[in-house]
């Protein structure tokens, strides 16, 4: 077959239905990716005779006698193609794995195709950025940092004295914090040649081996047996393993610092599965084709067990039980009530305060399954060395986690055994599992080969895991001059078949939703269950978002009760600086501090931007008396490390043209990367550029937690910090001795030590440091204790279609405190992307799950996440705060912008329609029902708009 590939002729034959994406992988051309293989992302986009297809849908023998370019043939010899340009000028990516197929869309594009961007990029999604960066880059503009109200509040300054170069003729390196510094990866990215997962050139793995799960096609069933000869006879079959050859020891696939924190309830593949999706077998095969052959050949006899579907049934007398069987030092609560975790905690006294009460108000709000959709799947390659020892690549958030589970489940030493990750797609929580290394791990080890597990799109769906549903009972009271009184949750969360991150997110959802505000009675009750659906796991928010949809609700009902504007009566009973921070025990927590304290000025922020908002017209000035116009706010509060400790580790070393930094961190469009160069630059007086990263590989650097629970900026740049200024001062140190200068007057700077009259360059000072026995290197440590809190606000101004149920919306600000923003572009990226993922789980995303267990949302075409068309662009500001325990006084910002938006937004429906909608998400059939069902559809349109099976969720 003859095909042109990039401006080279190509002579391989596909296989027979190859599509284009494989083939080009097969040919090296690694920046084409897959997100869905459905058509549906755009991930894999490339150029037939110049116009845009999507490869997984197109038949590679349809592409012989024509030219194809991919991203990587997209540059022309003068340097990048000006979309290319505009990508990295505008920084239009987050984790990038989207980026390859959104540029080679966007470089087709004409003027006035640019004009309609809602309609010309639908074919191509973005989990990460929400958009906004990607529409700047493609018209060519260079939006960064943070909306500017008109009075001007919301400077960001730069934290004082951070290490500059001092005195009048130095060379001085522009200011690192505070600067909207380019990813390093940029010109990597929109260039396909950063490397993701699977990105590994066919040469780099000989004999690699693929394998495929058999999954259950039960809800609870114990295997009696699996024949698999049928299986070993497919053709490229190389083993098939079950139950019988998988170790004995139980563990969880969350990970978190303290293992015990999750129960040990699962086993790489057990003899009793308990949702459908769960593995059965694995197949291993020289192909992915002959992997599958293998795992439709197997037969498996299974015994039916009885199953439960909802928490409530589960927690019944004489309900199924998921986990009976299971040892007490597997952590599990009550697992004759199907309970993995609980808490009963009460402060003051509840019943006196509800019946001294001038306002009460009780409602029980429920969230729902929604999916992380991370464009990158799960993924993992294993292979062994020739003294036995074990590596392994895996698309993870926490590699020095993963290295630990793997040596526990399969008694190996930790030093025998090496995780990787390279650029990862995506993560929001997902990946802070073992989903895939653990099998990969047990083939590789049998084999002595490279073997890899690529999840499918319906697989993420239907076999990793989802955030938790809750169902919250809520108990508010007020006096009527606004001061809240009691504040009560009842809280069942569905963790799913298997109790991973079940108790940490039932406590941390708990905690800071109340925690933030003042109240003399609190009281908590809460327990996770287990049912037999797919399990649910670490999600951005980590229960937050579930809770503080309900509080945030509840009290903006309450206020509307007392006759208060709601954010008012929510300014009243806030927490203030130096108040103390209770949420489930009489005493606050110990090593949980206020480092800074922005959250007045968030409400601020919001207020005066809705006000400018609404004096403009915000949109909506052009409505017809159909549309029913209101306003809504929520604010939020997080812990900027998670408890009982957070690790990170640092190492930084002088190299003769810079420094070079190794941290453990990982980076998955955190943009974690990005400030910590700034981070090291700022403390050794050069640019970002200068500092050359390494990262996410456990052989580079000691034990590191891992990039969740927003550490990447405040425990890990800790360490970078701590391990840069000890470099400077040991550079200092260094030229005064080469100089004969006062190492007071040696100044790390942009060139090397400047010593006043002699300016010490990179290569000198590394040569005089091996000279002395070097290379120069420092450490830095961080435990993640004490923890400071960040706060977000969010705002909504909405229009409701009385007719319809259409809610637009009109006006999206949020208000950020945190901290000192190292990257004010970065940080807004991070804040749009997160209101940008909330705004999906509250409106339209929803894991459906059929009256059997199995989920019917497997696909992207079923399971809408936002387009360019959903997503509003909104307004950011940021607080002026400094935090006394973040690196220069950065404070986490990567799940809070998620956690206040769906309540804002249900707020917002609230004050235009009248009605309070208790459940997620607020579709449209839902709104159009509770309006009609209220007698708010006006009588001409009644008829226009077909019922919905969805229940109304509202409560009038």
């Amino acid at each position: 077959m003859a095909i042109e590939i990039n401006g080279e002729a190509y002579a391989n034959t596909p296989r027979p239905g190859q599509c284009l994406r494989t083939f080009l992988r097969a040919e090296g051309m690694l920046g084409v990716k897959k997100g869905c293989d459905g058509g549906d992302c755009g991930a894999c986009t490339v150029h037939v005779d110049g116009e845009p297809v999507h490869s997984c849908i197109y038949p590679a023998v349809r592409a012989e006698g024509r030219s194809v370019t991919t991203i990587e043939g997209l540059a022309g010899e003068d340097g990048l193609h000006p979309m290319q340009q505009q990508f990295l000028d505008a920084q239009g990516f987050q984790c990038g794995f989207c980026s390859a197929g959104m540029i080679m869309t966007a470089a087709t594009f004409s003027e006035e195709q640019k004009q309609n961007l809602p309609r010309n990029l639908k074919g191509n999604l973005c989990r990460c950025t929400g958009y906004r960066a990607i529409e700047d880059a493609v018209l060519g503009r260079d939006g960064g940092g943070c909306s500017h109200p008109a009075d001007g509040d919301c400077a960001l300054d730069a934290p004082a004295g951070a290490g500059t170069a001092e005195g009048a003729g130095r060379a001085k390196a522009p200011r690192a914090v505070g600067a909207d510094t380019p990813a390093p990866a940029g010109p990597a990215v929109v260039t396909g040649t950063a490397r993701y997962t699977l990105d590994v050139p066919a040469e780099q793995l000989l004999a690699l081996l693929h394998l495929k799960l058999a999954r259950s096609p039960h809800a609870h069933a114990r295997i009696r047996g699996i024949r698999t000869e049928a299986a070993l006879a497919v053709p490229g079959v190389v083993a098939v393993f079950t139950h019988e050859d998988a170790p004995v020891q139980p563990f969880s696939t969350a990970q978190h610092e303290l293992y015990a924190d999750d129960p040990d309830d699962t086993r790489v593949l057990d003899d009793v599965v308990r949702f459908k999706g769960q593995r059965v077998a694995a197949v291993v095969a020289d192909s992915v084709a002959a992997a599958e052959a293998g795992v439709r050949a197997l037969e498996v006899d299974y015994e039916l067990l009885p199953a439960v579907f909802d928490p409530a049934a589960a927690l019944a007398p004489g309900a199924p039980l998921l986990h009976a069987d299971k040892p007490a030092e597997s952590r599990i609560a009550v697992p004759e009530r199907n309970i993995v975790a609980e808490v009963h905690t009460e402060i003051g006294d509840i019943s006196a305060a509800l019946a001294a009460a001038d306002a009460v108000h009780e409602e029980t709000y429920r969230t729902h399954r929604v999916q992380h959709v991370a464009l990158e799947t799960h993924a993992a390659i294993a292979w062994t060395g020739p003294d036995g020892s074990l590596a392994v690549r895996s698309s993870t958030q926490v590699p020095f986690l993963v290295r630990r589970t793997l040596a526990r489940i399969f008694a190996l030493d930790e030093d025998r055994v090496r995780v990787t990750a390279g650029r990862v797609g995506g993560g929001f929580g997902g990946k802070q599992e073992v989903l895939t290394e653990d099998i990969v791990a047990l083939a590789a080890l049998r084999l002595g080969r490279p073997v890899q597990l690529e999840l499918t799109r319906s697989e993420q769906f239907t076999a990793t895991t989802t955030r938790h549903p809750f169902s919250i009972a809520v108990r508010a009271a007020a006096r009527k001059d606004g001061t809240l009184t009691a504040l009560a949750v009842d809280v069942t969360t569905d963790t799913g078949a298997y109790g991973n991150h079940a108790p940490g997110v039932m406590f941390h959802g708990c905690s800071e939703s109340i925690a933030v505000y003042r109240c003399a009675a609190k009281k908590v009750d809460a327990r996770a269950v287990y049912t037999n659906t797919v399990p649910a796991g670490a999600f951005r928010g980590y229960g937050l978002s579930q809770m503080i949809f309900a509080v945030e609700s509840a009290l903006d009902e309450l206020a509307r009760t007392l006759g208060l504007d709601p954010l008012e009566f929510k300014r009243r009973n806030m927490v203030s600086e130096g108040d103390e921070l209770l949420s489930l025990h009489a005493e606050p927590e110990e090593d949980v501090i206020c480092g800074s304290y922005g959250l007045d000025q968030c409400v601020d922020l919001v207020r005066s931007a809705l006000d400018r908002g609404r004096e403009r017209g915000a949109g909506g000035q052009d409505l017809g008396a159909e549309w029913l116009v209101g306003e809504g706010t929520a604010l939020s509060m997080i812990a900027t490390v998670p408890p009982r400790g957070h690790f990170a580790h640092s190492v930084i070393r002088l190299e003769a043209d810079g420094y070079l930094l190794d941290v453990g961190t990982a980076e998955f469009g955190n943009g974690t990367t990005t400030v910590h160069a700034q981070l090291a630059a700022e403390a050794l007086g050069v640019a970002p550029s200068v500092v050359r990263i390494r990262q996410s590989d456990t052989a580079l650097t000691e034990h590191d937690t891992g990039a969740f629970g927003s550490t990447g900026t405040v425990v890990a740049g800790r360490a970078t910090l701590a391990a840069a200024q000890e470099l400077a001062a040991r550079l200092r140190t260094l030229a005064a001795e080469l100089t004969g200068m006062p190492a007071r007057h040696c100044v790390p700077g942009p060139e090397g030590v400047d010593c006043g009259d002699r300016v010490l360059g990179f290569a000198e000072l590394a040569a005089a440091a091996t000279r002395q026995g070097g290379p120069l290197q420092t450490e830095g440590r961080w435990g993640g204790t004490p923890r400071s809190i960040a706060f977000n606000v969010q705002g909504f101004r909405v229009a409701v279609h009385s007719g319809t149920g259409e809610l637009a919306i009109l006006q999206s600000v949020q208000a950020a405190d945190a901290g000192v923003v190292v990257n004010p572009r970065q940080c807004r990226g991070q804040i749009e992307g997160g209101i940008a993922q909330a705004l999906g789980a509250a409106l339209y995303e929803e894991v459906r799950i059929d009256d059997g267990g199995a989920v019917t949302t497997d696909i992207l075409r079923q399971y809408h996440i936002p387009t360019f068309a959903d997503v509003p662009r909104s307004e950011v500001y940021f607080a002026r705060t400094s935090d006394t325990l973040g690196p220069l006084g950065a404070k986490s910002m990567s799940e809070s912008p998620y956690n206040p938006v769906a309540p804002a937004l249900a707020n917002a429906l609230r004050d235009a329609t009248g009605l309070r909608f208790t459940s997620l998400p607020l579709a449209r059939d839902r709104i159009y029902l509770a309006l009609k069902a209220a007698g708010r559809v006006p009588a001409d349109t009644a008829g226009q708009v077909s019922a919905s099976k969805a229940a109304a969720g509202m409560a009038g």
